[in-house]
Formats: C-alpha cells, structure tokens, sequence
C-alpha cells in the first residue's frame, strides 16, 4: 500500500488568500503524509473543479461557493485550453524517459487559483511523461498545515510542486509561477498598476507563452537529479 492510498477524501470549503507570490521557500527534506487530509489524482481534481462550475442555479450555492464561481468559470477554460495546446518538446520528452527511480509529485493548489489555472496542466502533462511519476494533488486550504512547511517568502502561495524521490526525500519544489511571470508582477507593481490590470497583463503573459517557461524551469530543476 502506497503512502497515499489511506487519504482519499475531498475537503471542500477552502479559505481564500492570495495564490499569486513568489520566492524560493525553505525546503523540507522528507514527505510527512500523516498530516495531509485530502489528497487527489489529477482527474479528480478536474471532475470536482467541472462540478463546482457546472450547477444550474449558482444562488444554491453557498457563500463560498458562490464568491469564487467565475474565478472557477473562467480557470476552468483557461485550462482546458491549456490541456489542448500543449506539447512537451522532444528533448523534455527524452529527459523524462531518463528518470530511473520512482518520484512522488505533490502540487499544493486550488480551483478559484489564476496562476493554478495557467500551470497545473502542464505540470500534469509533464508527470505523465514517466510510468515512474507518481502525481497528486494537495488542496492547499484543507491542508494548512503541510502547505505551511512549503512557504513562498513567508506567503501560502500556489501553486506549489514539490517532487520527493522513492525515499520520500524532497528532490526539488516549483511555483507558484515562472521567473518570467513573477518578474513581470514585480514591475508593474512597482510602477503602481492597480491589482486588476497587473492580473490582466500576467494572464496575456501566460496566454503567449503557452506553458513552455513552466516547461523549462521544471526541466532544469529535474535535470539536475537525475542519476544516469
């Protein structure tokens, strides 16, 4: 039996903060499963983000709910696209085929999260690459407590990878944006842009890029564990 198979239920209900910081977080060095409450396949993930969406009447919902519906509406699109469109390059293709040991990938996130929407699928498509990947998926307000060993500059930002080796020893963590993008924010915060239009220009960002920087920066973290 596998560290994950005794977490299977959804917890739903999660409190909102900001998904959207970014800095290198203080890494932990083992898997502690005993302390996460949820846990979910990617396909889970999406069938439970597409039934949040997909209520007839959204006055049924609760408060909740009903204050991240078009933020999940919107993600919601943004991934499926996203699943649709990218390809992982032929070298990425071949560094994967190169992984010799089992890993763990855990992403912290959640649904109502902009930048979870712009990097999630091709975080999943890129696990999907090796029959040696085992991927899941933390809903991050549910699970505060194994989110806050994986703080970004102090912040609960998402989303966040963290891969472990066989051993459950952490190998590398990601998120919860590209460089890039995250330098972007930096400067048009500090030129004073209002809140909306920095998430406005970010998500063009994201739309010309496709994915390929997420791409990049996972390959060169992964690069450098490999053991030939």
């Amino acid at each position: 039996m596998d560290n994950f198979s005794a977490i299977n239920r959804i917890v739903l209900d999660p409190i909102a903060s900001n998904c959207r910081q970014n800095e290198r977080s203080i890494s932990m060095p083992e898997l502690n499963t005993s302390i996460i409450n949820s846990v979910l396949t990617y396909n889970e993930f999406v069938n439970e983000f597409n039934r949040q969406i997909s209520v007839s009447d959204i006055n049924t919902l609760n408060d909740y709910d009903k204050s991240f519906y078009d933020y999940r509406k919107l993600n919601f699109q943004r991934s499926s696209r996203l699943e649709k469109t990218f390809i992982p390059t032929d070298e990425t293709k071949q560094l994967f085929s190169e992984i010799n040991q089992q890993q763990k990938w855990i992403v912290i996130t959640e649904s109502w999260c902009g930048d979870s929407a712009q990097n999630l699928p091709v975080i999943a498509k890129l696990a999907q690459l090796s029959g040696l990947i085992e991927f899941k998926i933390v809903l991050r307000d549910s699970n505060l407590e194994f989110m806050d060993l994986h703080l970004t500059n102090g912040g609960r930002a998402i989303p966040k990878l963290i891969v472990f080796d066989e051993n459950d020893n952490e190998l590398f963590q990601w998120g919860p944006r590209p460089v890039e993008a995250q330098n972007l924010f930096t400067r048009l915060k500090n030129d004073g842009m209002a809140k909306p239009d920095i998430n406005k220009e970010l998500h063009l960002w994201y739309g010309r890029n496709r994915g390929k920087e997420v791409e990049r920066e996972i390959y060169e973290l992964l690069k450098s564990t490999i053991t030939l």
